[in-house]
């Protein structure tokens, strides 16, 4: 696998960690990817809810355990960690002003499009990289910010309708042919080679959703992509930030079991079916209240349960009282290994592809 830049980083290796909340990827997986070369990523997504006073102060303990966990990482690490942060956020730019006061080399921003920001963009500050589910919304992402900052991203995700957690593609969209990530990127690499050209600046654009091996990374390089991110294959990790039961709930899980959620944010997700959402199909609402909308699209007045609340309870491993986001190929997964031992797998059957492929 070839190196690639962002900016002034130096990627040695071309795997992103996905950011996944709530409290699934923090410093310790993060950290871990990080050593290895990769990027290490840190989801802000109601982070808040694992400190003591969430119910009471959730904007200040969303700032504190953010500020606290990069700090964490960067102590544990001398690789790059990045932070997720979701536009649908209330308090989207307090986690984006805590990441950049902390250090954080990266910004991944999905859920909605990266188009209000600062001129933060620089080499002395954090790097920006939207993520986009289209060709479109790489499109109206990359004329904004022209239009209105004079300058571009630093890179793009290009997340096809495989990954886990919230989808930003229609129901029908999601096994939808003509909406294959295959298909996204080469319709979005195009439009940011034109960029690249016009602004004199390498934007790398990295594949996301559904990547699940080696043999998955080098065919999505061959494809145009300069790395890829990945996400489910991280969770069944030592070093993952979730309970056991949760990770055990990948791999207990069947083919059949993955399935497409209407979450009370407005938008499809991926996940591990069990008794709690088959439950909330079934019209039993989950009784809670709510001490902060966290999600700007949420109608937690009538939601019939807290999302929020459902994925802290999975990642501290009750499951009865949550479940646990997935994606599409999270059946496959078989055991727990570490972090190092996962990367020298990849970097096997990648090597195996490319040596196929050159046969």
């Amino acid at each position: 696998m070839n190196a690639f830049n962002i900016g002034n980083l130096r990627i040695k290796l071309p795997i992103i960690q996905g950011g996944m909340g709530v409290g699934v990827s923090l410093s310790g997986l993060a950290s871990s990817v990080a050593n290895q070369g990769g990027i290490g990523v840190i989801s802000s997504a109601g982070i808040g809810m694992l400190e003591p006073d969430f119910i009471t102060n959730f904007n200040e303990a969303n700032k504190r355990a953010l500020s606290k966990e990069i700090r964490k990482a960067k102590k544990m690490t001398k690789g790059i960690i990045g932070v997720n942060i979701m536009v649908a956020l209330s308090d989207f730019d307090d986690h984006i002003q805590v990441a950049i006061e902390e250090g954080a080399d990266l910004l991944f921003v999905g859920s909605g499009l990266a188009l209000k920001f600062p001129k933060i963009s620089t080499d002395k500050l954090s790097k920006i990289i939207p993520i986009v589910s289209s060709a479109r919304a790489a499109k109206i992402t990359f004329q904004y910010w022209e239009q209105h900052y004079n300058k571009v991203p630093d890179a793009i995700v290009v997340e096809g309708p495989l990954a886990g957690g919230h989808l930003g593609f229609k129901k029908e969209q999601i096994n939808n042919h003509d909406y294959l990530l295959e298909k996204i990127l080469t319709e979005v690499i195009p439009i940011i080679k034109s960029y690249e050209q016009k602004f004199n600046k390498n934007i790398p654009v990295i594949a996301a959703g559904g990547i699940y091996t080696g043999a998955d990374i080098h065919k999505f390089i061959k494809l145009g992509a300069n790395g890829v991110q990945m996400g489910t294959r991280f969770v069944a990790t030592y070093e993952c930030d979730a309970d056991i039961k949760f990770k055990e709930a990948y791999i207990k899980s069947k083919k059949e079991d993955i399935t497409i959620i209407d979450s009370p944010v407005g938008l499809p997700g991926r996940a591990i079916g069990n008794k709690f959402l088959k439950e909330v199909s079934e019209g039993i609402k989950k009784p809670f209240k709510c001490p902060w909308q966290c999600l700007k699209t949420c109608d937690f007045k009538n939601a019939p349960y807290c999302i929020a609340l459902a994925l802290t309870n999975a990642k501290k491993g009750y499951l009865e009282k949550g479940f646990a986001f997935a994606g599409a190929n999270a059946y496959r997964t078989d055991k727990i290994v570490s972090v190092k031992e996962l990367i020298k797998s990849l970097l096997k059957e990648y090597e195996e592809a490319s040596n196929l492929k050159n046969a």
